[in-house]
């Protein structure tokens, strides 16, 4: 039996259309004569779905009463029994009732299939297995309902369905995908236009990663091995040298000349480790290839070129970018076409674009003599010439025969190779110097003397130093390498051992300084700046007591003197106690003072960040009620000059009616006047210094209670909807509560009669969202921002309607309690204020309680 084919329909989100699409295909199909049957649908009550469903056939949902619930699900038998040629099953991550066949209903899809019935489906991004995590971080929500990735790279064919965010949260407004009294909430959180935004970007780079995949698993089963450029791939051969970063900006380059260029860098390691680049030069241009945004590899094998060909050609690269040689060319000369060349030569239809850089062509240089041998092996080699020569002498003369000369010769150059593995180029050439000699006086005629009657002796003695120097080359370039790379282990391990601490949550600055003693076997390491301990670790010798980590003066430490200080930055210093550092030690305390560096003004951008947090705050309350105070300063100041100045006209005759309302029209504004007077002289106290925003754990229903209370309105006129466990937010209970009675009487002043505020609280991605509903005219989208700006009304010009300072100063004051104001359009007309401050629990963990703002609590009232 042939198995069906699977179509899934993909969605960034509810609502963008995946069922329509399906229902709508599923007509299609039905026209074209094709047997087509329903079964399962959700329509979730929407209109346009019903109606598309409406003349497909319909295979009857099983019912299943589960707790007291009559659910719906799919009839797999009776499906089954159907054998319609095409299925069409909605939602497949949906979890089956229990009691049925299979626990999912991508298992009942697999059953169909397998039956040789084509299935068509949907499924949302959120509900892929392999982004569960990714989704939870995104839109603080957990997936019950996941599918596993396999059943939907199985799919025979995968198809996006797609809308933009704007008009899904347009769609979500006019009530089209969810209820009424769902849209407030949905908008405010799953429907957050960064939340769709981020999961369309996932839906996309999923369908793109599993085409390309689609693509790669073609050209493989056809065995195709030429590139095909559906998008640019540019390689980068990274060897971990320092022309690194060279190579990685002119392959960004080359990559950002087309639409949808992708970088990749690769590090080819050989399998014995000795080719392998400086490990802080490859974590260097690893972060430069994710800031450029492209993906490091690293792949091992024995042949380089071939490698690198390979790994192209595997991942489709149209371009592969290397650098020049940095051998010097005296030695390319010898050894000939080096790893460029091979590459060019194999690249076939790849482009090589080869980079000159600075490390290229380094001028010829000798080796050096000195060796990587210890002194040491040195003395053993030397002792073993001295002590192997005559022993093996007195042997071979106490054997001799005129016939044994040729073992002889051959005894003596394994004496010089032994020598040579022992002790390296001196005591190998020493023991060929000496070797030679005693061959020549005892066993060459004439005995005991030592003369060079032919020059073939000459040509001997030759090649035994020849022979010896060879040897020790090879075992001083082992040993070179050997300890080349115990040391990359042991710096990659220090390095890796400091980055784990600081991860872990420990002090940069302690953890960097305790790790530098440890691993170079030092006594004592400080950290000191302005005559001040910053981080230190062991006792201080001359001392009998361990330094301090805090920024105390010590005096102690002075007397003892360091062996070693280092400048770490412009302003502090590294001391070091104990045993004088190699230079190979000193390299790699380079790279721990350089992040030193780093933690310090890492420390120093936090703490005036801290620092600025409490400016930055006060100004902005400063900056909302200046403005508005200034605006509102003419109404009542006018109001009071017409009405005293009435009064004293002494040309008109006022009755004592008239006398009353324009003594009470002074007296209410010279009280308004005494209010923005108070409001101003506290932003001068404000901005001494002398007044702060006081951030403290608060229960929205405390800052609620009392706006209503203060504007007299009861249920009648507001409804709230303030659910149980919400937690407490970080707030000014003062400046909230003076927000809450602006939205509020801006909200009662718009609303019609008939229809009552909404005041809504819901805690999500650890902030509190309080939103103010009304159902009134609403505003124009083109000035939905105006309303923040001071000395616009909008209209409202009533001239008792409080102090005026409107939502410019609401703003002002929710950002000094490092909060947010926001507009939102009402579902069905009217307008809604969306205010977000950050729970108690997440303030608490970032800081946020600890910055002060600055306001007054009894000017803001």
């Amino acid at each position: 039996m042939t198995r069906g084919q699977l179509r899934v329909f993909l969605g960034a989100a509810p609502g963008v259309g995946k069922t329509y699409t399906m229902l709508e295909e599923g007509r299609r199909l039905r026209d074209e004569g094709r047997d087509v049957a329903v079964a399962v649908v959700e329509t979730h009550g929407r209109a346009a779905t019903a109606a598309m469903a409406e003349g497909l056939e319909t295979v009857p949902p099983v019912q299943v009463n589960h707790r007291g619930l009559l659910l719906s699900e799919l009839d797999l038998a009776g499906v089954l029994a159907r054998r319609p040629e095409y299925a069409l099953v909605d939602e497949l991550a949906h979890t089956n009732a229990p009691g049925l066949a299979h626990a999912k209903r991508w298992q009942d899809v697999q059953a169909l299939l397998d039956a040789g019935i084509n299935v068509l489906s949907t499924v949302n991004i959120q509900h892929i297995e392999s982004l569960n995590d990714v989704i939870e971080q995104i839109t603080g929500t957990v997936q019950r309902e996941t599918v596993p990735d396999s059943v939907l790279r199985s799919a025979d064919q995968v198809e996006l369905v797609d809308i933009a965010p704007q008009l899904l949260r347009g769609r979500l407004s006019q009530g089209i995908i969810y209820p009424a009294g769902r849209v407030d909430a949905a908008l405010s959180n799953y429907f957050r236009l960064g939340n769709l935004t981020a999961l369309r970007e996932l839906a996309l780079l999923w369908l793109a990663d599993e085409v390309d995949s689609a693509l790669n698993r073609y050209r493989a089963e056809n065995g195709i091995r030429n590139k095909w450029e559906a998008r640019e791939r540019v390689v980068v051969a990274l060897t971990g040298g320092p022309e690194g970063q060279t190579l990685l900006r002119r392959g960004a380059r080359i990559a950002a000349r087309s639409a949808g260029g992708h970088l990749l860098a690769v590090h080819v390691t050989t399998p014995d480790g000795l080719r392998d680049g400086h490990p802080g030069e490859l974590a260097a241009q690893r972060a430069l290839v994710e800031k450029l945004g492209g993906t490091f590899h690293q792949v091992v094998g024995s042949d380089i070129p071939h490698a690198l060909v390979d790994f192209a050609r595997g991942v489709n690269a149209t371009q592969l970018v290397i650098g020049v040689s940095r051998r010097p060319r005296l030695q390319a000369l010898l050894t000939g076409p080096g790893i460029g060349a091979t590459v060019v030569r194999e690249s076939g239809d790849i482009d090589v674009h080869i980079v000159n850089h600075s490390a290229a062509g380094r001028r010829p240089a000798l080796p050096r003599l000195g060796g990587a041998l210890t002194a040491r092996r040195r003395l053993w080699g030397l002792a073993l010439a001295l002590a192997g020569g005559p022993l093996l002498t007195w042997v071979l003369v106490t054997m001799s025969t005129p016939e044994s000369i040729t073992g002889d010769v051959l005894s003596y150059q394994l004496l010089v190779i032994v020598v040579a593995l022992a002790g390296g180029i001196w005591p190998a050439m020493f023991a060929a110097l000496l070797s030679g000699i005693t061959l020549d006086y005892f066993f060459i005629q004439p005995l005991y003397t030592v003369t060079v009657a032919t020059p073939a002796h000459a040509l001997a003695l030759v090649l035994y130093i020849v022979n010896a120097v060879l040897v020790s080359y090879v075992v001083d370039r082992a040993a070179r390498r050997s300890r080349t790379a115990r040391r990359a282990a042991a710096e990659s391990e220090l390095l890796a051992s400091v980055a784990g601490n600081v991860l872990r949550g420990e002090d940069a600055l302690a953890a960097l300084v305790g790790r530098t003693r440890e691993a170079f076997s030092l006594e004592s390491v400080r950290l000191t700046a302005d005559g001040g301990v910053l981080a230190a670790a062991g006792p201080v010798p001359g001392t009998s007591r361990t330094p301090a980590t805090s920024r105390t003066p010590d005096r102690g430490a002075a007397e003892a003197g360091p062996s070693l200080t280092l400048p770490v930055g412009e302003r502090a210093v590294l001391e070091l106690y104990g045993r004088d550092l190699e230079a190979a030690d000193r390299r790699l305390l380079a790279v721990i003072t350089a992040q030193l560096e780093a933690a310090l003004e890492y420390g120093d951008l936090t703490e005036t960040a801290e620092g600025l947090g409490s400016l930055a705050a006060a100004d902005k309350v400063r900056t909302a009620l200046l403005a508005a105070v200034g605006h509102d300063l003419r109404r009542p100041l006018t109001a009071a000059t017409a009405a005293v100045t009435g009064l004293r006209a002494p040309d008109v005759n006022w009755t004592e009616q008239d006398r009353a309302e324009l003594l009470a029209t002074a007296e209410e504004s010279l009280a308004t006047l005494s209010g923005l007077v108070t409001s101003l002289l506290d932003v001068s106290r404000l901005q001494a210094g002398v007044l702060g925003v006081s951030l403290a754990p608060l229960d929205t229903a405390e800052a609620v209670l009392p706006a209503l209370e203060e504007l007299g309105l009861g249920p009648a006129e507001v409804e709230l909807e303030i659910p149980p466990g919400l937690p407490p937010v970080m707030a000014d209970a003062v400046l909230l509560q003076r927000v809450l009675v602006n939205l509020l009487a801006n909200a009662v002043r718009f609303s019609p009669a008939d229809a009552r505020v909404v005041l809504a609280a819901s805690a999500f991605a650890g902030r509190v969202e309080v939103r103010v509903i009304d159902c009134g005219p609403g505003i124009s989208p083109e000035r939905l921002e105006d309303v923040f700006l001071p000395f616009q009304r909008l209209g409202d010009t009533d001239n008792l309607t409080g102090l005026g300072l409107g939502l410019a100063l609401a703003k002002g004051f929710m950002e000094g309690m490092m909060g947010t104001l926001e507009t939102e359009d009402t579902p069905g007309g009217g307008l809604t204020m969306v205010l977000s401050l950050p729970a108690a629990a997440a303030a608490g963990e970032t800081g946020a309680h600890a910055r002060a703002a600055a306001t007054n609590e009894s000017g803001a009232a």
